[in-house]
Protein backbone atom coordinates (compact mmCIF):
# COMPACT_ATOMS: atom_id res chain seq x y z
CA UNK A 1 0.00 0.00 0.00
CA UNK A 2 2.62 3.04 1.10
CA UNK A 3 4.37 1.76 -2.66
CA UNK A 4 1.21 1.83 -4.35
CA UNK A 5 0.57 5.39 -3.16
CA UNK A 6 3.78 6.50 -3.36
CA UNK A 7 3.77 5.43 -7.17
CA UNK A 8 0.27 7.88 -7.25
CA UNK A 9 2.33 10.54 -5.71
CA UNK A 10 5.30 10.47 -7.72
CA UNK A 11 2.15 10.22 -10.96
CA UNK A 12 0.44 13.29 -9.43
CA UNK A 13 3.83 15.57 -9.63
CA UNK A 14 4.11 14.35 -13.25
CA UNK A 15 1.09 16.15 -13.99
CA UNK A 16 1.80 19.11 -12.25
CA UNK A 17 4.66 19.96 -14.25
CA UNK A 18 2.70 18.62 -17.62
CA UNK A 19 0.35 21.88 -18.02
CA UNK A 20 3.34 24.54 -16.68
CA UNK A 21 5.32 25.02 -19.54
CA UNK A 22 2.72 24.43 -22.56
CA UNK A 23 1.64 28.31 -22.97
CA UNK A 24 5.36 29.39 -23.47
CA UNK A 25 6.04 26.80 -26.11
CA UNK A 26 2.83 27.24 -28.46
CA UNK A 27 2.23 30.89 -27.74
CA UNK A 28 4.43 31.94 -30.91
CA UNK A 29 2.19 30.31 -33.18
CA UNK A 30 -1.04 30.82 -30.87
CA UNK A 31 -0.84 34.40 -30.76
CA UNK A 32 -0.90 34.93 -34.79
CA UNK A 33 -3.83 32.26 -35.77
CA UNK A 34 -6.18 34.60 -32.93
CA UNK A 35 -5.16 37.70 -33.98
CA UNK A 36 -3.16 39.07 -30.84
CA UNK A 37 0.58 40.94 -30.02
CA UNK A 38 2.94 38.87 -28.84
CA UNK A 39 3.06 40.85 -25.18
CA UNK A 40 -0.60 39.49 -24.93
CA UNK A 41 1.15 35.92 -23.74
CA UNK A 42 2.18 38.00 -20.30
CA UNK A 43 -2.11 38.68 -19.37
CA UNK A 44 -2.55 34.90 -19.64
CA UNK A 45 0.00 33.60 -17.58
CA UNK A 46 -1.02 36.64 -15.55
CA UNK A 47 -4.22 34.77 -15.20
CA UNK A 48 -2.92 31.62 -14.40
CA UNK A 49 -0.18 33.18 -11.84
CA UNK A 50 -3.43 34.93 -9.86
CA UNK A 51 -5.78 31.71 -9.75
CA UNK A 52 -2.89 29.54 -8.83
CA UNK A 53 -1.91 32.37 -6.04
CA UNK A 54 -5.59 32.52 -4.70
CA UNK A 55 -6.38 28.55 -4.83
CA UNK A 56 -2.81 27.91 -2.73
CA UNK A 57 -3.92 30.22 -0.13
CA UNK A 58 -7.45 28.43 0.15
CA UNK A 59 -5.36 24.86 0.43
CA UNK A 60 -5.28 24.51 3.92
CA UNK A 61 -9.24 25.16 4.19
CA UNK A 62 -9.65 22.64 1.23
CA UNK A 63 -7.35 19.72 2.44
CA UNK A 64 -8.52 19.96 5.96
CA UNK A 65 -11.66 19.81 4.75
CA UNK A 66 -11.84 17.44 1.93
CA UNK A 67 -8.21 15.54 2.38
CA UNK A 68 -5.39 15.69 0.06
CA UNK A 69 -6.46 12.72 -1.92
CA UNK A 70 -9.71 14.59 -3.40
CA UNK A 71 -7.97 17.95 -3.54
CA UNK A 72 -5.27 16.45 -5.90
CA UNK A 73 -7.71 14.56 -8.14
CA UNK A 74 -10.00 17.54 -7.98
CA UNK A 75 -7.40 19.68 -9.21
CA UNK A 76 -5.54 17.57 -11.91
CA UNK A 77 -9.67 17.52 -13.35
CA UNK A 78 -9.38 21.12 -13.06
CA UNK A 79 -6.25 21.45 -15.65
CA UNK A 80 -7.20 18.45 -17.50
CA UNK A 81 -10.56 20.74 -18.58
CA UNK A 82 -8.67 23.88 -18.73
CA UNK A 83 -6.30 22.39 -21.10
CA UNK A 84 -9.11 20.76 -23.41
CA UNK A 85 -10.74 24.27 -23.13
CA UNK A 86 -7.34 26.06 -24.53
CA UNK A 87 -7.71 23.10 -27.53
CA UNK A 88 -11.19 24.36 -28.78
CA UNK A 89 -10.36 27.88 -28.16
CA UNK A 90 -10.38 30.38 -30.86
CA UNK A 91 -10.32 34.07 -29.68
CA UNK A 92 -7.86 35.27 -27.17
CA UNK A 93 -11.24 36.01 -24.68
CA UNK A 94 -11.82 32.11 -24.67
CA UNK A 95 -7.80 31.45 -23.40
CA UNK A 96 -8.43 33.69 -20.36
CA UNK A 97 -11.33 32.22 -19.80
CA UNK A 98 -10.18 28.67 -19.22
CA UNK A 99 -6.89 30.28 -17.87
CA UNK A 100 -8.98 30.72 -14.70
CA UNK A 101 -9.37 26.67 -14.06
CA UNK A 102 -5.35 26.83 -15.37
CA UNK A 103 -4.58 28.24 -12.18
CA UNK A 104 -6.88 27.28 -9.90
CA UNK A 105 -6.25 23.75 -10.34
CA UNK A 106 -2.38 24.42 -10.14
CA UNK A 107 -1.96 25.72 -6.91
CA UNK A 108 -3.97 23.79 -4.47
CA UNK A 109 -2.39 20.27 -6.22
CA UNK A 110 0.99 21.81 -5.53
CA UNK A 111 0.35 23.13 -1.38
CA UNK A 112 -1.49 19.92 -0.97
CA UNK A 113 0.76 17.55 -2.93
CA UNK A 114 4.04 19.52 -1.03
CA UNK A 115 2.36 19.23 2.86
CA UNK A 116 1.14 15.58 2.55
CA UNK A 117 5.27 14.51 1.20
CA UNK A 118 6.78 17.17 3.99
CA UNK A 119 4.39 15.46 6.76
CA UNK A 120 4.46 11.38 5.49
CA UNK A 121 7.42 10.68 3.70
CA UNK A 122 11.37 10.97 4.25
CA UNK A 123 13.21 13.98 2.44
CA UNK A 124 14.67 12.12 -0.16
CA UNK A 125 11.27 11.92 -1.53
CA UNK A 126 10.74 15.74 -1.66
CA UNK A 127 13.80 15.73 -3.94
CA UNK A 128 12.79 13.21 -6.19
CA UNK A 129 9.17 14.00 -6.73
CA UNK A 130 10.20 17.82 -7.78
CA UNK A 131 13.00 16.53 -10.31
CA UNK A 132 9.48 14.41 -11.35
CA UNK A 133 7.92 17.64 -12.03
CA UNK A 134 11.06 18.42 -13.97
CA UNK A 135 9.83 15.56 -16.09
CA UNK A 136 6.49 16.52 -16.87
CA UNK A 137 7.69 20.52 -17.64
CA UNK A 138 10.13 18.59 -20.22
CA UNK A 139 7.75 16.31 -21.95
CA UNK A 140 4.84 19.11 -22.54
CA UNK A 141 6.85 20.76 -24.83
CA UNK A 142 8.13 17.75 -27.04
CA UNK A 143 3.94 17.05 -27.34
CA UNK A 144 3.60 20.28 -28.40
CA UNK A 145 6.35 20.76 -30.90
CA UNK A 146 5.47 17.19 -32.49
CA UNK A 147 2.02 18.41 -32.91
CA UNK A 148 3.24 22.03 -34.47
CA UNK A 149 5.69 20.09 -36.22
CA UNK A 150 3.86 17.67 -37.94
CA UNK A 151 1.15 20.25 -38.70
CA UNK A 152 -1.50 18.94 -36.30
CA UNK A 153 -1.55 22.38 -34.60
CA UNK A 154 -1.77 23.76 -31.13
CA UNK A 155 -5.21 22.68 -30.90
CA UNK A 156 -4.03 19.13 -30.53
CA UNK A 157 -1.02 20.27 -28.90
CA UNK A 158 -3.07 20.88 -26.14
CA UNK A 159 -5.69 18.18 -26.46
CA UNK A 160 -2.97 15.63 -26.21
CA UNK A 161 -1.94 16.80 -22.66
CA UNK A 162 -5.30 17.47 -21.78
CA UNK A 163 -6.03 13.36 -22.56
CA UNK A 164 -3.25 12.55 -20.63
CA UNK A 165 -4.62 14.89 -17.86
CA UNK A 166 -8.13 13.21 -17.72
CA UNK A 167 -6.60 9.63 -17.89
CA UNK A 168 -4.44 10.77 -14.53
CA UNK A 169 -7.44 12.27 -13.04
CA UNK A 170 -9.32 9.16 -13.19
CA UNK A 171 -6.65 7.18 -11.67
CA UNK A 172 -6.72 9.74 -8.77
CA UNK A 173 -9.92 9.37 -8.16
CA UNK A 174 -10.13 5.57 -8.06
CA UNK A 175 -7.20 5.76 -5.77
CA UNK A 176 -8.81 7.94 -3.11
CA UNK A 177 -8.87 4.64 -0.93
CA UNK A 178 -5.04 4.25 -0.54
CA UNK A 179 -4.80 7.86 -0.21
CA UNK A 180 -6.22 6.80 3.84
CA UNK A 181 -3.52 4.41 4.11
CA UNK A 182 -2.49 6.43 7.27
CA UNK A 183 -4.80 7.83 10.17
CA UNK A 184 -2.02 10.41 11.18
CA UNK A 185 -3.81 12.89 8.48
CA UNK A 186 -6.72 12.64 9.97
CA UNK A 187 -5.10 13.26 13.01
CA UNK A 188 -2.85 16.00 12.05
CA UNK A 189 -6.75 18.02 11.23
CA UNK A 190 -8.99 16.96 12.77
CA UNK A 191 -10.28 19.10 15.19
CA UNK A 192 -8.58 21.97 14.04
CA UNK A 193 -10.35 25.13 12.14
CA UNK A 194 -8.34 26.34 8.85
CA UNK A 195 -5.86 29.19 9.53
CA UNK A 196 -6.22 32.48 8.24
CA UNK A 197 -3.77 34.78 6.60
CA UNK A 198 -3.21 36.93 9.52
CA UNK A 199 -3.03 33.90 12.06
CA UNK A 200 0.22 32.25 9.75
CA UNK A 201 1.93 35.37 9.15
CA UNK A 202 1.52 36.12 12.87
CA UNK A 203 3.42 32.74 13.61
CA UNK A 204 6.75 33.34 14.63
CA UNK A 205 9.24 32.88 11.79
CA UNK A 206 6.70 32.59 8.81
CA UNK A 207 7.61 36.45 7.32
CA UNK A 208 11.16 35.14 7.42
CA UNK A 209 10.65 31.90 5.64
CA UNK A 210 8.26 33.48 2.72
CA UNK A 211 10.69 35.68 2.16
CA UNK A 212 13.39 33.62 1.55
CA UNK A 213 10.80 31.25 -0.43
CA UNK A 214 10.28 34.70 -2.42
CA UNK A 215 13.70 35.16 -2.97
CA UNK A 216 14.01 31.52 -4.37
CA UNK A 217 11.23 31.96 -6.75
CA UNK A 218 12.46 35.86 -7.96
CA UNK A 219 16.36 34.08 -8.10
CA UNK A 220 15.51 30.81 -10.26
CA UNK A 221 12.96 32.36 -12.74
CA UNK A 222 14.60 35.56 -13.59
CA UNK A 223 17.93 33.73 -13.88
CA UNK A 224 16.13 31.00 -16.67
CA UNK A 225 14.06 33.68 -18.04
CA UNK A 226 16.94 36.22 -18.86
CA UNK A 227 19.72 33.94 -19.33
CA UNK A 228 20.06 33.91 -23.20
CA UNK A 229 19.20 37.44 -23.50
CA UNK A 230 22.52 38.21 -20.83
CA UNK A 231 24.96 35.83 -22.14
CA UNK A 232 24.44 37.34 -25.87
CA UNK A 233 23.89 40.85 -25.39
CA UNK A 234 27.00 40.81 -22.34
CA UNK A 235 28.83 38.49 -22.93
CA UNK A 236 29.38 38.30 -26.58
CA UNK A 237 28.28 34.91 -26.47
CA UNK A 238 26.61 33.28 -29.38
CA UNK A 239 22.85 32.90 -29.60
CA UNK A 240 22.79 28.75 -29.79
CA UNK A 241 25.49 28.25 -27.48
CA UNK A 242 23.34 30.86 -25.35
CA UNK A 243 20.33 28.56 -25.93
CA UNK A 244 22.02 25.63 -25.25
CA UNK A 245 23.31 26.66 -21.59
CA UNK A 246 19.93 27.83 -20.72
CA UNK A 247 18.56 24.65 -20.82
CA UNK A 248 21.65 23.43 -19.06
CA UNK A 249 20.43 26.09 -15.98
CA UNK A 250 17.30 23.83 -15.60
CA UNK A 251 18.94 20.57 -16.62
CA UNK A 252 21.11 21.23 -13.58
CA UNK A 253 18.06 21.69 -11.15
CA UNK A 254 16.30 18.80 -12.37
CA UNK A 255 19.32 16.52 -12.41
CA UNK A 256 20.34 18.27 -9.31
CA UNK A 257 17.33 17.01 -6.79
CA UNK A 258 17.94 13.55 -8.26
CA UNK A 259 21.11 13.62 -6.81
CA UNK A 260 20.18 15.27 -3.72
CA UNK A 261 17.48 12.59 -2.96
CA UNK A 262 20.16 10.36 -2.18
CA UNK A 263 21.93 12.43 0.77
CA UNK A 264 19.29 14.81 1.66
CA UNK A 265 18.39 12.61 5.08
CA UNK A 266 21.69 12.11 5.90
CA UNK A 267 22.80 16.14 5.58
CA UNK A 268 19.45 17.04 6.25
CA UNK A 269 16.73 19.72 4.85
CA UNK A 270 18.81 22.67 7.16
CA UNK A 271 22.64 22.16 5.65
CA UNK A 272 21.07 21.60 2.00
CA UNK A 273 19.24 25.27 1.94
CA UNK A 274 22.54 26.30 2.84
CA UNK A 275 24.81 24.31 0.61
CA UNK A 276 22.69 25.28 -2.42
CA UNK A 277 22.64 29.27 -1.27
CA UNK A 278 25.70 29.29 -1.20
CA UNK A 279 26.33 27.00 -4.31
CA UNK A 280 23.76 29.31 -6.15
CA UNK A 281 25.99 32.72 -4.53
CA UNK A 282 29.14 31.32 -6.21
CA UNK A 283 27.54 30.73 -10.05
CA UNK A 284 26.34 33.72 -9.88
CA UNK A 285 30.06 35.46 -8.73
CA UNK A 286 31.41 33.49 -12.02
CA UNK A 287 28.81 35.18 -14.35
CA UNK A 288 29.64 38.38 -12.79
CA UNK A 289 33.30 37.96 -13.30
CA UNK A 290 34.71 40.51 -15.99
CA UNK A 291 36.49 37.89 -18.02
CA UNK A 292 36.80 37.51 -21.50
CA UNK A 293 36.93 33.24 -21.10
CA UNK A 294 34.01 32.64 -22.46
CA UNK A 295 33.20 29.54 -20.53
CA UNK A 296 33.25 31.17 -17.22
CA UNK A 297 30.08 32.65 -16.99
CA UNK A 298 28.69 29.79 -18.82
CA UNK A 299 29.82 27.22 -15.97
CA UNK A 300 28.11 29.85 -13.60
CA UNK A 301 24.83 29.38 -15.31
CA UNK A 302 24.89 26.13 -14.81
CA UNK A 303 26.27 25.74 -11.40
CA UNK A 304 23.68 28.49 -10.15
CA UNK A 305 21.08 25.62 -11.35
CA UNK A 306 22.75 22.81 -9.27
CA UNK A 307 22.64 25.62 -6.63
CA UNK A 308 18.63 26.08 -6.68
CA UNK A 309 18.16 22.25 -6.94
CA UNK A 310 17.90 21.79 -3.25
CA UNK A 311 16.25 24.72 -1.86
CA UNK A 312 12.51 24.90 -2.97
CA UNK A 313 11.85 21.18 -1.69
CA UNK A 314 14.18 21.22 1.52
CA UNK A 315 12.12 24.41 2.70
CA UNK A 316 9.10 22.56 1.92
CA UNK A 317 9.84 19.38 3.50
CA UNK A 318 11.50 21.30 6.61
CA UNK A 319 7.68 23.23 7.23
CA UNK A 320 6.36 20.48 9.71
CA UNK A 321 9.55 20.90 11.93
CA UNK A 322 9.66 24.86 11.96
CA UNK A 323 6.41 25.42 12.44
CA UNK A 324 4.59 22.60 13.64
CA UNK A 325 2.56 19.46 11.93
CA UNK A 326 -1.19 21.23 12.77
CA UNK A 327 0.23 24.53 10.74
CA UNK A 328 2.19 23.25 7.99
CA UNK A 329 -0.77 22.55 5.48
CA UNK A 330 -1.22 26.71 5.94
CA UNK A 331 1.87 27.55 6.15
CA UNK A 332 2.80 25.90 2.80
CA UNK A 333 -0.44 27.21 1.65
CA UNK A 334 0.78 30.61 1.55
CA UNK A 335 4.28 29.50 0.25
CA UNK A 336 3.65 28.53 -2.92
CA UNK A 337 1.38 31.59 -3.05
CA UNK A 338 4.52 33.87 -1.89
CA UNK A 339 6.45 31.45 -5.15
CA UNK A 340 4.14 32.30 -7.53
CA UNK A 341 4.71 35.89 -6.65
CA UNK A 342 7.76 35.79 -6.83
CA UNK A 343 8.33 34.26 -10.06
CA UNK A 344 4.88 36.00 -12.01
CA UNK A 345 6.68 40.27 -10.60
CA UNK A 346 10.51 39.52 -10.22
CA UNK A 347 11.61 38.56 -13.80
CA UNK A 348 9.05 41.13 -15.12
CA UNK A 349 10.85 44.26 -12.54
CA UNK A 350 14.30 43.34 -14.15
CA UNK A 351 12.64 43.53 -17.19
CA UNK A 352 11.78 47.31 -16.19
CA UNK A 353 15.49 47.91 -14.61
CA UNK A 354 17.20 46.49 -17.91
CA UNK A 355 15.55 48.38 -20.39
CA UNK A 356 16.43 51.58 -18.17
CA UNK A 357 20.18 50.71 -17.20
CA UNK A 358 21.16 47.55 -19.47
CA UNK A 359 21.46 43.60 -19.52
CA UNK A 360 24.58 43.85 -16.80
CA UNK A 361 22.72 44.29 -13.98
CA UNK A 362 21.75 40.47 -14.30
CA UNK A 363 24.03 38.78 -12.35
CA UNK A 364 23.86 41.44 -9.63
CA UNK A 365 20.10 40.92 -9.79
CA UNK A 366 20.13 37.69 -8.53
CA UNK A 367 22.78 37.95 -6.17
CA UNK A 368 20.91 40.04 -4.02
CA UNK A 369 18.15 37.35 -3.86
CA UNK A 370 20.43 35.07 -2.99
CA UNK A 371 21.61 37.96 -0.36
CA UNK A 372 17.76 37.93 0.89
CA UNK A 373 17.57 33.78 1.17
CA UNK A 374 21.07 33.80 3.14
CA UNK A 375 19.41 36.69 5.62
CA UNK A 376 16.31 34.92 5.99
CA UNK A 377 16.66 31.00 6.24
CA UNK A 378 19.22 31.94 9.34
CA UNK A 379 17.21 33.98 11.08
CA UNK A 380 14.07 31.61 10.70
CA UNK A 381 17.17 28.82 12.14
CA UNK A 382 17.81 30.86 15.02
CA UNK A 383 14.04 30.85 16.09
CA UNK A 384 13.30 27.39 15.37
CA UNK A 385 16.63 26.72 17.63
CA UNK A 386 15.39 29.09 20.02
CA UNK A 387 11.99 27.56 20.67
CA UNK A 388 13.26 24.06 20.17
CA UNK A 389 15.49 25.01 23.54
CA UNK A 390 12.56 26.07 25.68
CA UNK A 391 10.31 23.68 25.03
CA UNK A 392 13.39 21.15 26.05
Amino acid sequence: MYTLLLALIYLAFISLGLPDSLVGSAWPVMHEEIGVPLSYAGVITMIISGGTIVSSLLSDRLTRRFGAGLVTAVSVFLTAAALFGFSVSDSFLMLCIFAVPYGLGAGAVDAALNNYVALHFASRHMSWLHCFWGIGASVSPYIMSFCLTNGLGWHNGYRSVSVIQFVLTAVLFLSLPVWKRNQEENRDTAGRKAKGLRQVLGIRGVPFMLAAFFGYCALESTAGLWASSYLVGERGISAETAARFSSLFYWGITFGRFLCGFISDKVGSRRLIRIGILTAGLGTCLIMLPVSMQIIPLAGLVIVGFGCAPIYPSIIHSTPYNFGRENSQAVIGIQMAGAYVGSTFMPTLFGALESAAGIWLYPFYMALFAVLMLVMTERLNRIVDAKRSREV
